[in-house]
């Protein structure tokens, strides 16, 4: 073994798959070069470790950082550097920007946006859309490129594609698993009456009920097992979704959010009003406990923020005329490691959820663990840290979280991205080098 390295992390808990133990690591040129006992290593950058827990780099599978087109409320740059303060190595960016991300000429041009400015690694989803079916194909196989998402409900943005046929067609098209949002636009339109004319923010999850969650994922599911196409259904918030997905495995992963399984319906309308408004809806009690039981069984594949934010001046309009979003991107691992230190679950499986989880369903190359050769990627948290998420500490361009006040136990205390400090002690640390996330091209259709 070299006894030089670019970087040394000392005597830190690490997570590694299969076992959680106090050990050191290595890095050379971006990746891990050495797992063990280093003695007397010398490295360019000793980091101490003691008391700390090492994680693989959490990776942040859905965000949306609206540029081009909407930078008043958020942009690549204060998106990713969100993500770094927040202990995050990459993200996922979502299609809806404006204009929408459905051609390959756009999204180049995020990638062109995102040199020099994005904090931590990247990678952009094509959206689907009534024109270009024919295209996503080649689309998605663009580096750097996440896959292919389909709204199946209207949310924000102009991206829709609603009906079977629709649906159908983009599921034949490419090969890569596709994201969706499921929401019935035909029940939506049904329902749209009774918050029409005006509502309390509470009747958001009336309006958008568990029916139009349900009625959407069992269309998709029953279309992807004819056509033969691996499905990831986004942000499931219903014990009924839940429950049929968990029959549903061998094509279909489940993402969850921190914030439903965080807040509840109806208090959190109470206390936030539109600042609670997201779609899916934040749902009632019973639901929350049943995305946690969903963990627990393995039904859930991965933890995503779904950071959609708006100002607050956006959030302050009457509902329904009000935006749906929030920030989290910045939130997701000290709100996930409160619970961790709860007992709502391990470290281990907030490891497997935010790491392990997004490299097995998006075919990640060399990220997800802590293992020889794989990127440089950690995720160093202070599992005893005590603090208080405030709107000061959000780096969004929006400036707010629904958080605010919550007083949390475990906080990310660096973000290292293929061996380099990008944020520590709650601080940006040198340049924007985020890079294109790498896929690994699979040939298994279906």
């Amino acid at each position: 073994m070299a006894d030089s390295f670019d970087l040394v992390l000392r005597g830190g808990t690490v997570v590694l798959p299969g076992v959680t133990t106090i050990t050191d690591i290595g890095v050379r040129a971006g990746r891990i070069a050495a797992i063990g006992d280093l003695g007397s290593a010398k490295a360019a950058d000793v980091f101490d470790a003691k008391g700390l827990h090492v994680l693989p780099g959490v990776i942040d599978t859905q965000v949306h950082f609206r540029e081009p087109g909407l930078e008043h409320k958020e942009d690549l740059a204060t998106g990713t550097a969100a993500a770094a303060l927040g202990g995050v190595v990459a993200v996922f960016e979502m299609p809806n920007t404006k204009p929408s991300t459905t051609t390959r000429e756009a999204l180049q041009e995020k990638f062109d946006r995102a040199r020099g400015r994005a904090w931590v690694d990247h990678a952009f989803f094509i959206g689907a859309a009534g024109d270009n079916v024919e295209a996503l194909a080649e689309i998605e196989r663009m580096p750097g490129c996440a896959g292919i998402k389909v709204f199946m409900g209207s949310s924000t943005g102009s991206l829709l594609v609603e009906n079977d046929e629709q649906i159908a067609a983009v599921l034949k098209s490419g090969f890569r698993r596709i994201a969706v949002h499921c929401e019935d636009e035909p029940r939506l339109k049904e329902r749209w009456h009774l918050v029409e004319k005006g509502a309390d923010p509470a009747m958001h999850p009336v309006w958008r009920d568990e029916m139009t969650a349900l009625r959407a994922t069992t269309r998709l599911v029953t279309l992807a097992e004819k056509i033969g196409r691996r499905v990831h259904v986004l942000h499931v918030t219903t014990a009924e979704e839940m429950e049929y997905l968990a029959g549903h495995k061998e094509l279909a992963t489940v993402e969850t959010t921190p914030q439903h399984l965080t807040l509840a319906a109806p208090e959190c309308y109470e206390r936030l009003g539109t600042l609670a408004q997201m779609n899916p809806p934040i749902r009632e009690a019973r639901h929350r406990e049943a995305l946690w039981k969903a963990i627990a069984d393995g039904v859930v594949d991965v933890l995503g923020s779904d950071h959609a934010p708006h100002t607050l001046e956006e959030k302050a309009k009457p509902y329904p005329q009000s935006p749906s979003g929030m920030t989290g991107v910045q939130t997701l691992v000290p709100l996930m490691l409160n619970h961790v230190n709860e007992g709502r679950l391990t470290l281990e499986r907030f490891v497997d959820l935010t790491s392990a989880g997004p490299q097995r369903i998006y075919n990640i190359a060399g990220k997800g663990r802590i293992a020889l050769g794989y990127d440089a990627d950690f995720t160093v948290v202070d599992m005893k840290a005590q603090r208080t998420i405030t709107n000061m500490w959000i780096a969004s361009r929006s400036g707010w979280t629904p958080f605010d006040g919550m007083k949390v136990t475990g906080w990310p205390k660096a973000t290292i991205i293929r061996g380099r400090r990008v944020m520590f002690e709650d601080q940006l640390v040198g340049d924007a080098a985020g890079q294109p996330v790498r896929f690994q091209e699979s040939r298994v259709e279906g």
